[in-house]
């Protein structure tokens, strides 16, 4: 049986439409911690996006292939670079997926790296890197 992809639950008192508005603007909580750079647009389908971070330590290009306003986006990781492992390229064709539902009477946000495994070297470094940004960045712009 294959290791879990990376999951990480946030819940928050607000709509499912303050929720989806945050995550769309990508820039607002996904930098703060790497000197992170973006290029590119972060709301509609089929936009594209860079972002680099760590000095060149982290490069990825995501295109939004699923977007459901106010319950689920998904990003398909097109290129990528991560210079602090063997293979650079690990997360090229995985995706980043933002599920958005109503759960007793709050609004929770399950955020999914499909392809992100305890079994790929980038495991032990991008699962803590996605916590701090979805713990530390998006909880508290989701939680206003």
């Amino acid at each position: 049986m294959a290791a879990a992809d990376f999951t990480f639950t946030l819940e928050t008192e607000n709509s499912p439409e303050q929720v989806f508005r945050v995550i769309r603007d990508v820039r607002s909580w996904w930098s703060g911690l790497y000197a992170e750079e973006f290029t590119g647009e972060t709301e509609n389908l089929h936009d594209e996006f860079s972002f680099r971070a760590g000095e060149g330590a982290h490069y990825s290009k995501q295109k939004l292939v699923e977007v459901i306003p106010d319950k689920k986006i998904v990003w398909l990781i097109t290129e990528g670079e991560l210079t602090f492992i063997e293979k650079t390229d690990e997360w090229v064709g995985t995706k980043v997926i933002f599920e958005i539902a109503e759960k007793n009477g709050k609004t929770q946000l399950v955020f999914t790296h499909e392809g992100l495994t305890p079994e790929v070297e980038c495991y032990d470094s991008c699962a803590p890197a996605w916590s701090m940004y979805l713990q530390d960045k998006l909880l508290p712009l989701i939680s206003k």
